[in-house]
């Protein structure tokens, strides 16, 4: 199992997003302590109701992930996630190829289908058309990455004879699809490298419109029913499946040590390839401590 670190979100409407630290301080310390990943989210146009209650700011995910790409070396580069009906998809697959290309092939675009519709609201996007609209982003990103001429006609754009420079260096890039219904599995099981189930319970997942995953038999069964339909597809390749870790417990990660390894192997051996972590959005030393103590407990 592999460790990623999502850097800490700044939730309500006071303070800087940056207040967990530095970017630059935070990416390369997370790699010289054995994380194998950095993630951020998206929220371009947050409610304030929203932030009072317990929603969260958040950076651009493809210019910090640029950034950190350009202060680090090894560290694998996660949209956790990006909402892929916000943008024109060949808008997102040229965002995509690009930071890949720039990262030495380090990005993993992780996609979701959005779920607050005062975001969607303002940014012009329809909350009805989400789904079609996501899986139009999944028709055109290999198109636009493969550097030959094609033909797209979407529900807003029609694209005619169109070739796309650069193309990534990872073909494809890894795709993780985030969500805990049978359709975002379905999504991952036919046209992605990985599934992102949300975890966290079952308020954020009315919050989030989809289905709570609340107990690791349920996880099970969500990994088994992936894997199964990928078989049936007769897909060769597998599926990361990247799970949320979010023990009270883990604000000191040397503590209770033996029982967070206990959790982590029982992730692992139910299928989860990928574990995100993250601390409280408190200070930079807080954030960096964390760091070191988390990736030399269980990372290093």
């Amino acid at each position: 199992m592999r460790f990623l670190f999502h850097y800490p979100e700044a939730h309500g409407p006071d303070g800087d997003v940056l207040d967990a630290g530095p970017l630059t301080e935070v990416a390369r310390t997370a790699e010289e302590f054995g994380f194998s990943g950095l993630s951020f989210s998206e929220h371009p146009a947050p409610r304030a109701r929203w932030l009072a209650h317990g929603g969260h700011q958040t950076l651009d995910p493809f210019v910090a992930l640029g950034h950190a790409a350009a202060v680090t070396t090894r560290l694998r580069l996660l949209t956790y996630l990006a909402v892929a009906p916000y943008r024109n998809p060949l808008l997102l697959a040229k965002q995509a190829a690009t930071l890949d290309r720039l990262s030495g092939g380090r990005l993993i675009l992780g996609l979701g289908a959005g779920y607050l519709k005062g975001e969607f609201h303002a940014l012009g996007v329809g909350f009805e058309e989400r789904n079609a609209l996501f899986d139009e982003v999944l028709d055109v990103l290999p198109l636009h990455w493969s550097g030959e001429p094609f033909s797209y006609e979407g529900r807003h754009f029609s694209a005619r004879d169109v070739i796309a420079l650069p193309q990534p260096t990872q073909r494809p890039i890894p795709i993780w699809i985030g969500g805990n219904s049978q359709r975002s599995r379905r999504r991952a099981a036919e046209r992605a490298q990985g599934w992102m189930p949300m975890s966290g319970g079952a308020e954020l997942s009315a919050t989030a419109r989809t289905p709570a995953l609340g107990s690791l038999s349920e996880l099970v069964g969500a990994i088994d029913e992936l894997k199964e339909a990928a078989a049936t597809m007769r897909r060769g390749e597998a599926l990361d499946v990247l799970h949320s870790y979010h023990d009270a417990g883990l604000t000191e990660p040397a503590v209770d040590a033996d029982r967070h390894r206990e959790a982590f192997g029982v992730l692992e051996k139910a299928g989860v390839t990928w574990t995100v972590v993250s601390c409280p959005h408190r200070s930079a030393t807080a954030t960096l401590e964390f760091l070191e103590a988390f990736g030399t407990t269980y990372a290093g």
